[in-house]
């Protein structure tokens, strides 16, 4: 692979490469190159296009759409009465005053406050960058970086992986959901059946309102970072075209440029994304063990069922931004690998000498140098001098230490999602799973005790 760049050294690079996009220039007649002409990109752009419309109108219909002062209020109200009123009322109404399962009451209360947590976190922060950005921009599909050719089918693919993995957690969760309330209905409440049904419907339907918001603004992070591993899998790829250093740097600086970008507009959602389904799995956990007396696999369902949500979407959300980082921080390995291969493969320049089998040195004479013949009494001793290759060697030298100092730029700017300064890499996965453990151990400790006589 890496053979083919040196006979390609004499050549110029515009002969053979298009220019690289740049960080500051907007230019559309400067950017042309990227494209491959209006015939070939009309209908993949039409379909791309649509496929970005069908989510902006997903996202849309479940509010996240707030650009304008109507819009808002029309979110926020559906997201009050939909996810708040309707489930506070069934919950506050549906069960006796005097039965024994009053208590139960209390934890369903708990479980609602959770699940409106998590969702208008996700509302508010996912609404804030549509609202600002745009759905294009936001995750970072534009005009000039986006459309090229290579990508579209890429991008396609990952968006409607972004409604496959809604529709894979969703579906299961949501027939959890059904068959819990249904058996709450019939052993729990005892109300007439034709109000029965009439709570289960709207408690599925205000499950599935804010179970959906929730994994939606999950599912929009973890769609943004495979969008970016796409431009970070490619960019390995052009390591082979054998173009100028600065161009490598140039095309790092954007991506990195980008990926600051992200981190900087999703590290709150992220970080208050944890603190929520943390701080509901410990409740759950505290519930469940310091109340086994009364909870059962009926009353307390929901219990497991918030607990599955909340891991599902906490594990998209790292799942999108550690695939990021170690995308961004392999790069530097590609490069070292590069760096290695053109330097040991490069046929610039010539050995000064290259022992012999009879243990003597003869130069090289990659040039075609002339013998050149001394005097008589030395005709015998006849030896082919090169040519002088002072300007071919510093040439070499120059492309090396160029070679280096990327490769060194690489390994000391490795990149990742961070939040406040911490990248989410899997070194830091491994530091919040023994958090989590220790946390979880804790809990148990206070909750669960072993008396022995």
């Amino acid at each position: 692979m890496f053979s083919r760049f040196q006979n390609q050294r004499s050549l110029s690079l515009s002969s053979h490469m298009e220019p690289p996009p740049s960080l500051t220039t907007t230019d559309t007649s400067i950017q042309a190159p990227l494209m491959d002409g209006p015939q070939a990109q009309s209908l993949p752009d039409t379909e791309l296009e649509n496929h970005l419309h069908r989510l902006d109108l997903f996202l849309r219909l479940l509010g996240f759409d707030q650009a304008t002062p109507l819009g808002s209020t029309l979110s926020w109200l559906a997201f009050a009465v939909l996810g708040v009123a309707f489930p506070f009322l069934v919950t506050e109404f549906s069960y006796c005053s005097d039965c024994e399962k009053y208590e139960i009451r209390l934890f369903e209360f708990e479980i609602l406050i959770a699940q409106v947590l998590l969702a208008a976190v996700s509302l508010l922060c996912i609404s804030h960058n549509l609202r600002k950005y745009g759905v294009r921009r936001m995750l970072f599909v534009d005009r000039y970086h986006g459309h090229m050719v290579q990508f579209r089918d890429q991008y396609i693919q990952k968006i409607r992986g972004f409604f496959r993995t809604l529709a894979m957690w969703t579906i299961p969760c949501f027939l959890l959901k059904t068959a819990r309330e249904v058996a709450c209905a019939i052993y729990v409440r005892p109300d007439p059946w034709w109000q029965s049904i009439v709570i289960v419907i709207i408690l599925l339907v205000s499950w599935t309102y804010l179970t959906m918001i929730f994994l939606s603004g999950a599912a929009v992070f973890n769609l943004v970072c495979n969008l970016q591993v796409i431009h970070f899998e490619s960019y390995g790829k052009l390591l082979e075209s054998d173009l100028d250093v600065s161009v490598y740097i140039e095309e790092h600086i954007r991506l990195t440029h980008y990926l600051s970008k992200i981190s900087h507009r999703f590290r709150v959602f992220l970080l208050l994304e944890f603190l929520g389904v943390t701080a509901s799995l410990i409740t759950a956990v505290l519930q469940t063990t310091e109340n086994h007396g009364i909870l059962t696999l009926i009353n307390a369902g929901d219990f497991g069922v918030i607990s599955i949500v909340g891991l599902v979407g906490i594990i998209m959300c790292l799942h999108g931004a550690t695939k990021i980082s170690h995308r961004a921080q392999g790069i530097a390995s590609v490069a070292s690998r590069w760096h290695a291969f053109v330097t040991c493969n490069s046929n610039e320049v010539s050995q000064v000498e290259r022992p012999t089998n009879d243990g003597n040195s003869e130069a090289s004479n990659p040039t075609g140098a002339l013998p050149m013949y001394y005097s008589e009494s030395d005709v015998e001793s006849t030896d082919y001098v090169p040519v002088p290759t002072n300007t071919q060697l510093a040439s070499y030298m120059s492309l090396y230490h160029k070679r280096q100092s990327f490769v060194t730029y690489l390994q000391t700017n490795p990149g990742g999602f961070t939040v406040f300064g911490w990248t989410i890499d899997r070194i830091l996965i491994n530091t919040i799973f023994f958090v989590e453990f220790s946390l979880f151990s804790f809990v148990l400790g206070k909750t669960i005790t072993i008396t022995t006589r």
